[in-house]
């Protein structure tokens, strides 16, 4: 497996990973407008944005296939984690994780990091220590869990 940070070829990667799971666990939560609104926002279009945008992008890959994707926004907003269904269990999200928060902290983040979970993430990120803010909320016909994480170097 080779973990490194994305460049602006990944995006069509990205984008089809990305799109194929949220269709897959996140539609079954939202509106039939919340999963377009969350489609629409991962085309390539909108991933070469956010990296041009200053995201920071790591990707995860098998024999030249992505299977999983982290992406940061601001330094220590967790914005997106995704793994391919078939690396699902083994270690990969934590894995990721672990390298984005990392590169954050390196970068000057003092230990405070965010998520908006979707629901049947939750317990993911709890397993890496975030905690709720609040309870479910419901944007724009779009469900998650606010979360926040606060590490001690």
């Amino acid at each position: 497996m080779i973990l490194r940070k994305a460049t602006v070829n990944d995006i069509d990667g990205i984008s089809q990973l990305i799109s194929t799971l949220v269709i897959q666990y996140i539609f079954p939560t939202c509106s039939k407008e919340g999963g377009q609104l969350i489609l629409n926002s991962m085309t390539p279009n909108n991933i070469l944005a956010y990296l041009k945008a200053g995201y920071e992008y790591h990707v995860a890959e098998i024999n030249a296939e992505l299977v999983g994707v982290v992406g940061i926004k601001n330094n220590s907003h967790l914005y997106h984690l995704f793994i391919a269904d078939s690396q699902q269990g083994k270690g990969l999200s934590r894995t990721l994780w672990e390298m984005a928060r990392d590169v954050c902290l390196a970068n000057g983040n003092t230990g405070y990091f965010t998520v908006n979970s979707a629901l049947n993430a939750t317990g993911v990120y709890l397993k890496f220590g975030f905690e709720p803010t609040c309870g479910v909320r419901e944007k724009f016909g779009v469900k998650d869990m606010p979360m926040e994480l606060h590490v001690t170097r």
